[in-house]
């Protein structure tokens, strides 16, 4: 079976990104693709805080390109950054004087006008095709720790194609709609969580879930009681049903990180600035 690496939200941090990409032997000095017939999943938020969204963009859109030529793959989920950068550009036009107030809400939550200004026309069809759902290796990957997908559809390619729609058909209500549904976050850390995760997963398919948007420090210190200062490490929970990956690597200096997954759990960590841990 190939290998299975998964890393969570990137928030601008090209230079790190490329770091800890590299130290997981899954790219050269040049930023070329050496991971062979390996799957790399990147769960959302490639834009905003940080300081180089599009440098993100670009390093993973060529990935996704050169792995494909070796029989490797590279899977780039949608993340609500992505849906509040999109909005603030696709309805600029329609919107000048921002009465939806989606160009505010962009930057009230770290957005960056370089990465606008910057931002080419495959760019922004590359990012309005990004699916929401995937899985791989008995495990369901998604953005958000959510149960906002089950109000999507009944199977992955069912949400994916109704993201899809929305996405290429902009219509101001349901893209607020679609923004309100990700502060929806911590499914399933609270009451009958591990229920709320074998829901999700009775439907999408897979044996565990594993998700970005919420960082690993936040779910520590606010729901999981655990030491907040060096959470370097994708955290299991929901009785070993969840795995958060964000990081929070565009908030803290030391944070970052990357895991591979199998279907007994993880199997390595590769973090930044340390290098690799092992399970």
């Amino acid at each position: 079976m190939r290998p299975l690496w998964v890393i969570g939200d990137i928030h601008g941090a090209y230079d790190k990104l490329r770091a800890i990409l590299l130290r997981a032997g899954l790219i050269d000095f040049d930023g070329s693709w050496t991971a062979g017939d390996a799957h790399v999943v990147f769960l959302g938020d490639y834009v905003d805080r940080g300081p180089n969204g599009v440098g993100v963009i670009r390093l993973i859109r060529s990935l996704e390109v050169q792995a494909q030529e070796v029989g490797g793959q590279v899977t780039a989920l949608l993340g609500n950054h992505e849906v509040m950068f999109l909005a603030a550009l696709v309805f600029r036009h329609s919107d000048p004087q921002d009465r939806y107030g989606y160009r505010e809400y962009w930057l009230e939550n770290g957005g960056q006008v370089r990465d606008a200004d910057l931002l080419e026309p495959s760019d922004l069809a590359w990012l309005s095709e990004r699916p929401a759902m995937a899985t791989s290796h008995d495990w369901l990957l998604v953005h958000a720790d959510s149960l906002m997908y089950l109000k999507l559809g009944s199977s992955i390619e069912g949400v994916n194609a109704a993201v899809l729609e929305l996405m290429t058909n902009p219509d101001p209500d349901d893209w607020g709609a679609f923004l309100n549904a990700f502060t929806d976050r911590f499914a399933f850390v609270l009451g009958a969580g591990d229920e709320k995760a074998r829901q999700m997963l009775s439907t999408f398919g897979g044996q565990r879930v594993a998700h970005g948007h919420t960082p690993v420090y936040v779910l520590l210190d606010e729901h999981l009681h655990g030491p907040t200062l060096g959470a370097g490490a994708p955290i299991p929970y929901a009785g070993r049903l969840c795995v958060a990956m964000d990081s929070g690597m565009a908030y803290r200096e030391d944070a970052g990180f990357i895991a591979r997954l199998n279907r007994h759990g993880i199997a390595e960590v590769v973090t930044f600035p340390s290098g690799g841990d092992f399970y």
